[in-house]
């Protein structure tokens, strides 16, 4: 016999969906499907629900993007292109998030220019793209979604170049956890190389950047109705915005709220640096639960194992280290040894780091590697802050450093013989052709120590980046991509794939989401 459904409420048995989503995000009594966060006292979470539907609306916008980074940018673009009025908000003074500061690499089995065939790397693939990113994540990320990406990475790298104008550096580089040499770096050597490539794209298309604009809430009228607009902080007054056509969420993941990081992985303690910018704070991400939005995988946070030691920075010289493994770069310990095999994923390396037991671990390279990894004008600036440094010897280098010369020269020596044998006894390392010993000086060391620098989960969203509820069913109007979804990287991002998930998904998220009715 069919439950009587009392008209208008959704209740069956008793219980509400509404009510249910109340219970849900104030008792967080769905921790263990990744619905638990929002981080609000008692208090705060009945007042959030008590929050009314404004009478009046403030203003109306067509299409509205939170956050100007890579996926904002290429969502606002392609959204733009499809005939939406799009307007970009970020909370921030400055455009671009963390998509600007990061180091400016992008994966992609091959581009426009050809690259790899041109550099001699061997074969790569989308299917060996996927294959790596599915086992760097220890196969939590969802196949559909990483095909997607690996399929989309090309198209998307030769769009910024072709319409924005990003030029890539003549290199290519194998990095940590993956089995080719795929890893794109723009001329600039920072994130800003391909930002402003989609600025460029999005504003040409007439998309408008609004900043210091602070979402304050998403506005949706029940657990089955669309998303409707947002209350927004400006100039410290709020205001209600109004949304035709559709909300895509591009906000960045949480890793500066300490509070969150620890709800939901009590093992990335305070004491740990960040990489990101201030902003990745996640109060979008708690938003979006609180009307529904599922999400999955909050628990894998990654750390970057290279960052500057002392206040965590990812700045220029922090990079080297990541791009140099299928170059023949070597880390070593305070006590002068390798203590991993260099190509291992971040999450690998990080937790080897921290078993050293000993602050800061070093990066060792020589002048011959400096062209396949950046400039030389960047080790110059890097020389001058102190970040590198430099020896005409080993033993000289490790001096420097305050590591034990005669440790620091044996390592590098026997390193040395196992490329030349091609085979590391040690950690398995794969010994590739374009490995370089390290013979002949100057040589170079950087420190480095891990910083927290990724929320992998995030919301969970289908394949035309709809943004799915607690129910498993698309909440109208609303679309997300980049770092504040969930389910592609699963338990460790392999590097150099955000940029090419915020991009690709970004452009869906767009496209999607300009086909709404206004």
């Amino acid at each position: 016999m069919k439950e009587k459904k009392e008209e208008g409420t959704g209740k069956t048995g008793g219980v509400t969906r509404r009510q249910l989503l109340k219970s849900s995000v104030t008792a967080g009594i769905l921790a263990s499907t990744g619905v638990m966060a929002l981080n609000l006292t008692a208090t705060e979470a009945n007042a959030a629900d008590k929050k009314v539907l404004p009478k009046k609306w403030d203003e109306t916008l067509d299409t509205v993007v939170i956050g100007s980074g890579f996926a904002g940018l290429a969502a606002a673009a392609e959204a733009a292109k499809g005939g939406a009025k799009v307007v970009i908000l970020d909370k921030m003074a400055v455009y671009g998030g963390n998509s600007v500061i990061n180091g400016g690499e992008y994966n992609s089995w091959d581009d426009e220019l050809h690259l790899r065939e041109k550099l001699g790397l061997g074969d790569d693939s989308v299917e060996l793209h996927a294959k790596d990113t599915i086992k760097g994540g220890d196969f939590y990320g969802s196949p559909e979604l990483v095909q997607i990406l690996c399929e989309g990475a090309t198209p998307a790298l030769n769009w910024m170049m072709d319409d924005g104008g990003a030029k890539l550096r003549n290199i290519l580089n194998r990095t940590g956890g993956h089995t080719a040499y795929r890893t794109h770096t723009c001329v600039e050597g920072v994130g800003r190389g391909y930002t402003e490539a989609l600025r460029k794209i999005a504003l040409g298309r007439g998309a408008t950047l609004r900043l210091k604009t602070e979402v304050t809430w998403i506005w949706r009228a029940d657990t089955d109705g669309p998303v409707l607009g947002l209350e927004v902080k400006e100039d410290g007054k709020k205001k209600n915005i109004r949304i035709k056509r559709a909300l895509i969420m591009a906000s960045g993941g949480f890793s500066r709220d300490i509070k969150m990081r620890q709800d939901f992985n009590p093992s990335i303690v305070p004491d740990f640096n960040c990489t990101n910018h201030m902003g990745a704070t996640g109060e979008m991400l708690r938003y979006a639960q609180a009307i529904g939005a599922d999400s999955l995988q909050l628990a894998f946070i990654q750390l970057y194992p290279f960052a500057e030691p002392g206040k965590g920075t990812l700045d220029a010289p922090a990079v080297y280290p990541f791009r140099g493994p299928g170059y023949g770069i070597v880390y070593v310990n305070t006590k002068g040894k390798r203590f991993v095999n260099e190509l291992e994923r971040r999450d690998v390396v990080s937790r080897a780091e921290i078993a050293t037991g000993s602050k800061p671990t070093y990066s060792i390279f020589h002048e011959k590697m400096i062209a396949k990894m950046g400039t030389k004008e960047e080790v110059e600036k890097g020389i001058a802050r102190g970040r590198f440094v430099q020896a005409n010897t080993i033993a000289e280098l490790a001096g420097k450093i305050g590591v034990p010369a005669d440790a620091l020269v044996d390592t590098i020596k026997k390193h040395n013989q196992y490329l030349k044998d091609r085979k590391d006894p040690d950690f398995n390392k794969p010994i590739t052709d374009v490995m370089m010993v390290l013979e002949e000086g100057p040589f170079y060391a950087i420190a480095q120590w891990p910083a927290v620098h990724h929320t992998m989960g995030g919301l969970r969203i289908n394949k035309h980046t709809q943004v799915i509820d607690i129910w498993g069913k698309p909440i109208p109007r609303l679309y997300a991509a980049g770092e504040v979804t969930g389910g592609i990287h699963g338990a460790n991002r392999l590097g150099g794939n955000a940029t090419a998930d915020c991009v690709v998904f970004g452009r869906i998220a767009g496209t999607n989401a300009a086909k709404e009715k206004a």
